[in-house]
């Protein structure tokens, strides 16, 4: 982490929440254009100081022009039955993923692979082959730390132990 004017500034953390939240906008594309030109139009429109918004916007809020902004969805899904432990797994595994000395770039698969799972646990019929390839996968992402690899944290074997014990056995 590098430090500026006495703040720490987590690169690591940053990167991942901006993989995240381009991962969910690309499930919904979103062009959105502002144009301070009123020269300029885009097709029959003509656009002064504006947002132009194209394509699905499911999900999306936009606040334009204002200073103060209360907006507020609840997505919230429920977990299938029976699929519960699987999911606190995965979560567990994903919070601890960035101490344990993991590589930016399987972080941000490992994470991708994670919401495939927090995806999958939140339908009425989820597909346990889905989640059992992705539990796999975040096990792969951890074996180097329970075996002592090279790059990985010192002391963090019997967490990662841990985790994958329970990745094992969830489902």
């Amino acid at each position: 982490m590098a430090r500026s004017s006495g703040f720490k500034i987590n690169r690591q953390g940053i990167r991942q929440m901006m993989g995240e939240i381009q991962r969910e906008m690309d499930k919904h594309p979103l062009a959105a254009r502002v144009q301070a030109d009123p020269d300029v139009s885009f097709g029959d429109t003509n656009v002064f100081n504006g947002p132009v918004i194209h394509g699905d916007v499911r999900g999306s809020q936009l606040a334009w022009g204002n200073n103060f902004v209360n907006q507020s969805q609840d997505q919230s899904k429920p977990i299938a039955p029976g699929f519960e432990a699987i999911a606190q797994a995965v979560v567990d595994t994903l919070r601890q993923l960035p101490t344990l000395g993991v590589s930016d770039e399987d972080l941000e698969d490992a994470s991708a692979v994670g919401e495939e799972v927090l995806n999958e646990v939140v339908q009425s019929e989820p597909d346990r082959g889905v989640i059992r390839r992705a539990a796999a996968a975040l096990k792969g992402y951890l074996a180097p730390i329970a075996t002592g690899a090279a790059g990985a944290v010192t002391g963090g074997e019997e967490t990662v132990r841990v985790l994958i014990e329970r990745l094992s056995t969830a489902l």
